[in-house]
């Protein structure tokens, strides 16, 4: 279905709740699957009121958002087909210097969220006998980097959730899968230039090509749509095969 269809899903339509849905990756997971007929409930701490899909406002960081925004689904629409956790944020410091509170908080949005949209959701996933699970995980989730204990942690422990998920959940139809991009050209991408200057002593204009993509084989940044185009492939049909395990694409990041 391409990007000009002006006409809203049907009512009946598979519904998906995409966090972080108000920029960057977020974003295009939402319009790529309203553009495939899903209804989106876009979740952000600030959502976007011209974005695709449905804005809600809910800070993931607390139980009570993580449930609202389930709550908030259903009430809406009836029925949940589908959760992608992607929201997430970063600081880049050493392990030394690493504010507590900023630990605390990722760890929050990247790794208790997901916990609790899956179980929050899990009834109604278990009733839909096929659903869908894809956490954002990043390639974070499979290898590490400096000044990023608290990120590298917790996509680690994404990864660790969706096979637990998967394992549980096949009984009951659910698949969970962990995507696991490289670098996207994201605003979480930008915001993090600086810090990464400082913390390896390098000018900022030489952070994309000495820092960021240092580990990637093939040097470009991926594009949000890429990783909504996988997103969706791991929804519909095609991806029916695919449970508990970490879907890579990072440009040969991890093949080192």
């Amino acid at each position: 279905m391409s990007q000009e269809t002006l006409s809203p899903p049907p009512e009946d339509a598979p519904v998906a709740i995409v966090t972080g849905g108000g920029s960057g990756i977020g974003r295009a997971i939402a319009q790529r699957l309203t553009d495939d007929g899903m209804r989106v409930l876009a979740v952000d701490l600030k959502p976007s009121a011209d974005g695709p899909g449905e804005p809600f406002a809910a800070d993931l960081t607390t139980r009570e958002g993580n449930r609202a925004a389930i709550e908030a689904a259903l009430e809406r629409f009836g029925r949940i087909d589908a959760i992608v956790p992607n929201a997430g944020f970063q600081h880049v410091a050493p392990v030394a210097d690493f504010p507590e509170d900023r630990w605390d908080a990722m760890l929050s949005l990247l790794l208790t969220s997901p916990f609790l949209l899956a179980k929050y959701a899990w009834p109604e996933l278990a009733r839909r006998g096929d659903g869908r699970i894809v956490v954002v995980a990043s390639a974070h989730a499979l290898v590490a980097s400096p000044y990023k204990s608290a990120y590298v942690s917790a996509k680690h422990g994404a990864l660790g959730l969706v096979k637990t998920l998967a394992l549980e959940g096949a009984a009951d139809g659910i698949l969970a899968t962990a995507l696991c991009p490289g670098f996207v050209r994201t605003p979480l991408v930008e915001a993090q230039i600086a810090d990464q200057a400082r913390a390896h002593g390098v000018p900022e204009e030489r952070v994309l090509e000495d820092v960021i993509l240092a580990p990637h084989a093939v040097k470009r940044l991926l594009e949000p749509e890429e990783v909504a185009g996988v997103v969706a492939f791991l929804l519909g049909p095609g991806g029916r095969a695919f449970t508990g395990v970490p879907v890579t694409m990072d440009l040969g990041w991890t093949a080192r």
